[in-house]
């Protein structure tokens, strides 16, 4: 049976041959992520390292989005996969369990409702011009709901649009526990509220609070921002699950390669609140982008318009 990456971890570490073969793979893992050349020797000792875990219940550990210890398990999966993250495209091997089913995601306002105690809903259905305040005003009503979304709001609207730049990290951190610890039933209606005019738009477009947590100055190549990403555990595992969940396909009648719009949503939702936090890109469209650009890619403009073509032009997504 799968287990969690953490759970393989501890069984390996109590097995003297697992042990060892775990250490050489840590030792790989270190290299990529410090950009050390490996010599021939080298690449064919981690390669058999990797081989060797055989059967292990390492080489089939996966991580659950809202666990304890994300990162902790995110590393053991890509200790173990690091032969899988040379460049963009070979990102797909998701170390999510997969996400929820379609099922899940179909909830209405009066499952909402429900979950709300002591409320006159019929006052809350007259925001029906404006759905995106009307799915923040649910949010206000739980208790958890409000409170995440007032810690990331404060945290990013600090400094924001000042000469004092904003802490992006701590904003990001921000966003990720609101999207992780707050129930899908809350998140997904602030995110992906229906907007019929810009008024709903605009505040559809701000609830990243973009300022900080997805805009710079100036925007920085779309290639950087993959660098970033590759550095950081919690941001190559949403990158993977992303393209595993949102990888299009021009021959399937929904454009989606895994035929689940529910599972590539959650993907795209994961994205937030890391260095490659994608955001409508107006007040007037549903189109999302990346804050990078491809100008002075040179010979890597291709690969560049690859990674901000899976955000602007996927029919998946």
């Amino acid at each position: 049976p799968r287990s969690d990456c953490i759970a393989a971890e501890q069984l390996c570490l109590s097995d003297s041959t697992c042990n060892t073969t775990y250490r050489t793979l840590e030792n790989c893992a270190l290299a990529k992520t410090r950009f050390l050349p490996l010599d021939h020797d080298g690449r064919v000792r981690c390669l058999n390292a990797e081989l060797d875990l055989g059967n292990s219940s390492l080489l089939h550990c996966k991580c659950h989005r809202r666990m304890k210890r994300q990162e902790h398990c995110l590393r053991v999966f890509w200790t173990v996969h690091s032969s899988v993250t040379d460049g963009y495209f070979n990102l797909e091997t998701s170390p999510y369990e997969n996400p929820a089913n379609e099922v899940h995601w179909k909830t209405d306002y009066n499952k909402l409702a429900a979950l709300v105690s002591g409320e006159d809903w019929s006052q809350l259905a007259g925001d029906a011009t404006n759905p995106c305040l009307k799915a923040t005003h649910v949010c206000n009503l739980n208790k958890k709901c409000v409170r995440l979304r007032t810690d990331y709001a404060s945290i990013c609207t600090k400094g924001a649009g000042t000469e004092d730049a904003c802490d992006r990290r701590k904003c990001h951190r921000g966003l990720r526990n609101f999207f992780e610890k707050v129930p899908e039933d809350f998140t997904k209606r602030i995110l992906f509220c229906p907007c019929q005019d810009e008024l709903c738009g605009e505040r559809r477009r701000k609830t990243i609070v973009p300022d900080c947590s997805f805009q710079y100055n100036t925007k920085p190549n779309c290639l950087w921002l993959l660098d970033s990403c590759l550095e950081d555990h919690i941001c190559k595992s949403r990158l993977a699950d992303f393209q595993q969940n949102c990888q299009p396909a021009d021959m399937s009648p929904d454009g989606c390669s895994q035929h689940n719009h529910a599972a590539c949503l959650q993907a795209y939702m994961g994205m937030i609140g890391t260095p490659m936090t994608p955001n409508y890109v107006s007040n007037s469209s549903v189109e999302v982008s990346l804050w990078c650009t491809c100008e002075s890619s040179g010979n890597q403009k291709e690969k560049c318009d690859q990674i901000l073509g899976m955000f602007e032009s996927n029919k998946c997504l």
